[in-house]
This record gives C-alpha cells, structure tokens and sequence, in this order.
C-alpha cells in the first residue's frame, strides 16, 4: 500500500474521475476549480477556471480530447483537456447535478435540480453540431416530472441513461425518443452514485440507506447488496478481479461531533461475489464522497471531506493497492 496524498482544492471534493488509459485523474469540488493530476505520482498538471459556483460532476471522454463539468453557477461547460480553455458553456435554469459523455465521445448528456420553480430536467447535445449550443437547443429535452435525478451515467450502446433519483428509484431512459422505459425501487433512500463495469453490463449504485447493489445494466435487476452501517456516498467496481470498493460515512455536518473511527470514514473493500467486506483503508478524517478503481484494477482513489475545526479541507487520495485473491 503506498498512498498518495493530494491537496489541490480548498473545498470538499465531489467527484473523480480516471481517463481510459488511467494516466490521468480528474477531480472537481466545491471550490469551482477542477483540477487534472498525473496518477503515477500525484503531480498536479493544471486546473480549469472558469466556473463560479461549487462543480458537482465532471467528465472526461474516451480518447481524453475534452472535460465536461457541471456546476452550482448554472452552467455545463466543455473544456480541451489538453490547453485547459473553455470551449462551450451551456446556460441552464438551475444547478447541473450529473453530466457524463456518451461512449462515441459525440454526445452529452446533464441534469438539472428541482429548485426555484424549476423542474428536474436531462439534457442530450450533439456537440458536432454547433447550432444546437448556440440556439438552446437541445437534441433531446427529457422532463422529469417525479423525483429528480441525483446520478446518471450512459448505458451500452448509448441506447438509454441509467439514472439515480432522489427518492430511491433506479431508471432507464431511451436517448430516442426521451420515455422512462424501466424503473426500479430497490433502494430506499437517495441514490448518490452510479458507476459502470468495465464492459458496461452491471453498474453498481450507492445510496444513503447505508448499502451499495449490484444491478444488470440492461434489465436493471438486483443481483447483490453491500451493506455498511453509515450512508454510502459512492462505490466502484475493479476491472481486474470480483472486487467492489465503497465509500462514505456519516453526514458532513456531523463530523466534528465524532470521533474519526465512530465516524466509519474507510474505504471498505467487498467481494461482488460473496458480499463480505474483507479490507479497509484508512486515511480520510471526513466522509468520502467518491471513490474510484483505476481502469487497470491495480489501485484506487478516493477523494473526502476533512473537517478540522469550523473549516474544510480537502483531499485526494490516491492508493496502490495489491487485490487479494
């Protein structure tokens, strides 16, 4: 085990991200600058300014060209990953919540929360055509008229999102024609994370009713569930062996009132299999809002919230980790 400790953000931090190949890993937080990191080492090779409000979600396509990010200032902005300029910023009527890019790398895909009057809204651009950004509009609008969606990721093919929904629920949406086509109920509280395997046919959901499922992406039936005894904000499956890493904890706003072990902030290890935790790692004080497994399955990182006193700091962490048989 050889961790890598990264402080590059100033405030808790939201998601992260590997490109394809795993060199690089991209992180975005509250403090509106998503930064790129090299994941060899852990140096820091620039950040994307732009943004004014917290960035809840960040992307990067499959030949890792552009970064698309999400964020609290209403916007969905395209970025060259490479120059770090911005290329396209998409005004919307609320916060962006998720965003992810289509496998081809052609399409985007955002939602938007429920606030200020406005409804939960999905969002499909074409980016090879300019005239949809420039005139608003969108190649596919989906209106999302029950719970809104907190997490979402393309499905294979890029046929349909498979979304994650405030209340719990787990759906399908067709790219065509924009109808929820499947919907299931298996978690009981809200669904704060999506993630895919590596060939695209199960995605593993983490939710704050204290358990991660394993779902097939197609049907979106409930194969296993990894129970914890505190929220689970975000999971990730290994591509190299049967293996499910979880992270999460208490609430934020409830960290300084424990201690660092009461407070459950490991990364927990899990055999999809079995079910059976059988590893921590330890090295976050705060909860751990995401988690993800490099593409080779070799090692993972994670990235918290580390409460010291009234302030917040932030971390990456990025740790080599051998797999047990």
């Amino acid at each position: 085990m050889k961790p890598i400790m990264l402080h590059g953000h100033e405030r808790s931090i939201t998601q992260i991200k590997y490109s394809r190949e795993g060199d690089l890993i991209f992180s975005c937080a509250k403090d509106s600058t998503p930064n790129v990191w090299f994941s060899l080492n852990g140096e820091r090779l620039g950040s994307y300014r732009g943004h004014n409000g917290a960035v809840w979600c960040i992307d990067v396509d499959w030949d890792t060209q552009n970064i698309l990010t999400g964020s609290a200032d209403n916007t969905c902005r395209l970025w060259n990953c490479e120059k770090g300029t911005q290329l396209v910023s998409i005004p919307t009527s609320t916060a962006v919540r998720t965003n992810g890019f289509s496998y081809s790398g052609q399409l985007i895909m955002f939602s938007t929360d429920t606030t200020m009057g406005h409804q939960c809204a999905i969002y499909i651009y074409d980016i090879r055509d300019h005239s949809q950004i420039k005139n608003g509009k969108p190649a596919r609008l989906i209106e999302v008229n029950e719970s809104k969606v907190t997490c979402g990721i393309w499905g294979p093919y890029d046929e349909y999102l498979i979304t994650g929904h405030e209340n719990g629920e787990l759906s399908h949406f067709d790219v065509k024609t924009g109808e929820q086509v499947l919907c299931v109920s298996d978690h009981k509280k809200t669904i704060n994370d999506i993630q895919g395997s590596r060939d695209q046919t199960m995605v593993v959901t983490a939710s704050k009713d204290n358990t991660a499922k394993l779902f097939d992406s197609s049907s979106l039936q409930h194969m296993k569930t990894f129970r914890t005894e505190r929220p689970v904000n975000s999971a990730s499956l290994s591509s190299l062996k049967e293996h499910v890493v979880l992270g999460g904890g208490q609430e934020a706003m409830e960290v300084t009132t424990t201690s660092a072990r009461v407070g459950k902030f490991d990364a927990r290890f899990y055999h999809m299999i079995f079910e059976e935790e059988f590893a921590r790692v330890k090295g976050h004080f705060g909860p751990i809002n995401s988690v993800a497994f490099h593409p080779d399955g070799k090692s993972f990182s994670s990235g918290g919230e580390d409460g010291y006193y009234s302030g917040v700091r932030s971390k990456v962490i990025m740790s080599s980790w051998n797999s047990a048989e």
